[in-house]
């Protein structure tokens, strides 16, 4: 089971480049024409002013308060798909209200999410957002939106075509770079910093018109885990309208994959602000603003005793301590860098002077890796899948320069131990046996087992419903294929979102399923 996205939570690289550099023209200066086509002879600030006049006029830009969204769009699951690209695709239509001139935002939201118990898929949320915090709002309640959502807000009402052109304008550092090469054809570019972040806008030769808005950021969505992404926004499909061209499709690219694309099936510009419909509960927006995302900590305190010298910390993302003669097993270091530092600091609080021996990372899902990029930067033994190589290998060799990691400062080479096939670790009362699961939903995850405790760590694949139903039960027939194979004799079975359940209940309610 991925981590799947309810109401209330946060629904290949390439450096960071300082534009406080010598060198670059001033705006005064006239650039070469082989340098920016379509700006020949043109400042940069000139140049920008040509791309207003293609969208209608800075004064009809400037000119518009609010505009409403009639919005269609996917976006691909690249954190959430099983077996990675092709990628699993959510569906979203949106109704959009832009108050530019108070800046905050209005999103009523109906989505179509894949990964859903049958009748559950489609669910409405209306968020409220500016850039200084949000809120979700559903019938009459209120919680904290994401930070990505206010990350988003902020990105939408100040770099969308809008506003993107007015504020560039304005900018006192705005100036060329060099071109690029867009759909085949050479654009323009010219880059001015936004709030402390390089914006460059990729300027159409012969429409003048802005193609695409590049960036690098590290975001608080799943992307959090790649540090330094470089995002690619491409407008297109433009229409004219009240004298104001318009890119109605957007489609938004990171390192180098398609992510997002939208497409506006209607647009209208000026449109009446009910304030009713843009209130706030004040304490949950506050709360927004104070999360600190994906880079949560680990809380320290009373674990689950499963078996002496096996410890579960339930939460989120589940994480286990595994004693053995030899040293300290961690099994799974999810979340971030700040939650695996808690529980080495929690391992070393309980077995003072024992080292941690090995980390078990059973599955590739962005969150359950959080913490990966720290186990390496303690030269631990890290136990990945074969076939999450190439992925986590990509995440540890992803710049982290806008936020320094503990990797982007130890540099350090992964200890990987690959699981391919049956592989034990250790010897006593709480041996391990690792088992890949060979499942079309979870190939890219092993299951745990402790043959003298008859327990079983499923990794991502059970949840067990408040209605004692399953959440997925084609991830738990696929644990019981293996356990069948194996010839695994199991009493009790937990896993990286469910707590100890007894594996005869488990079966149980999976034959009801089926049935």
């Amino acid at each position: 089971m991925k981590c799947r996205l309810n109401l209330f939570s946060v629904l290949q690289a390439v450096p960071l480049v300082s534009v406080l550099m010598l060198g670059y023209p001033s705006t005064r200066v006239l650039a070469q024409s082989s340098q920016t086509p379509g700006c020949e002879k043109l400042t940069a600030a000139q140049c920008v002013d040509q791309a207003l006049a293609a969208m209608g006029g800075r004064d009809r830009l400037a000119a518009l308060k609010s505009v409403r969204l009639d919005v269609i769009g996917h976006t691909e699951l690249m954190e959430q798909s099983y077996r990675q690209d092709p990628f699993i695709t959510y569906y979203e239509r949106d109704k959009v209200v832009l108050d530019l001139e108070h800046q905050r935002m209005l999103q009523n939201q109906h989505a179509v999410w894949p990964e859903s118990d049958p009748g559950t898929a489609e669910s409405d949320l209306t968020l409220i957002a500016t850039p200084n915090g949000g809120v979700y709002h559903v019938g009459d309640k209120f919680a904290p939106c994401s930070l990505a959502d206010i990350d988003t807000a902020r990105q939408d009402l100040g770099l969308g075509p809008e506003r993107l052109l007015l504020n560039a304008s304005a900018a006192t550092d705005l100036h060329y770079e060099a071109p690029k090469e867009l759909r085949s054809t050479m654009h323009t570019t010219v880059s001015f910093r936004w709030n402390s972040m390089v914006v460059r806008i990729l300027i159409h030769a012969s429409s003048h018109l802005p193609d695409a808005v590049e960036t690098v950021q590290q975001f608080h969505d799943f992307w959090y885990y790649w540090g330094d992404v470089r995002q690619v926004v491409y407008w297109e499909n433009w229409n004219l309208d009240h004298g104001v061209r318009y890119p109605t499709n957007q489609v938004i690219e990171r390192n180098g994959k398609v992510w997002s694309s939208t497409q506006a099936l209607n647009v209208e510009f000026n449109v009446p602000i009910e304030e009713k419909d843009f209130a706030m509960d004040a304490t949950a927006a506050r709360k927004s603003t104070d999360s600190k995302g994906w880079d949560r900590g680990f809380e320290s305190g009373h674990g689950t005793e499963l078996a002496p010298g096996v410890e579960l910390f339930e939460g989120s993302w589940n994480a286990t301590l595994v004693k053995q003669d030899d040293g300290v097993i961690l099994l799974e270091s999810p979340i971030s860098s700040s939650f695996t530092a808690g529980l080495f600091a929690e391992a070393a609080k309980r077995y003072p002077g024992v080292p941690i021996k090995a980390v078990l990372s059973t599955s590739d899902s962005w969150p359950h890796v959080g913490g990966i990029r720290y186990d390496v930067a303690q030269g631990a033994t890290v136990y990945i899948r074969d076939l999450n190589q190439p992925l986590l290998d990509r995440m540890l060799a992803a710049p982290h320069t806008i936020h320094p990691d503990a990797l982007q400062q130890a540099k350090r080479a992964p200890r990987w131990h690959v699981v391919s096939g049956k592989t034990e670790i250790g010897s006593g009362d709480n041996r391990l046996v690792l088992y890949p699961l060979p499942g079309p939903s979870t190939e890219r995850q092993y299951m745990v087992y402790f043959p003298e405790r008859h327990l079983l760590y499923a990794s991502d694949t059970l949840v067990v419903n408040p209605d004692h139903t399953l959440y997925d039960p084609e991830l738990v027939r696929e644990v019981q294929l293996a356990v069948e194979r194996e010839h695994l004799v199991v009493d009790k079975v937990f896993a990286m979102h469910q707590g100890p359940v007894a594996w005869a209940d488990v079966t149980t309610t999976l034959e009801k399923s089926s049935s």
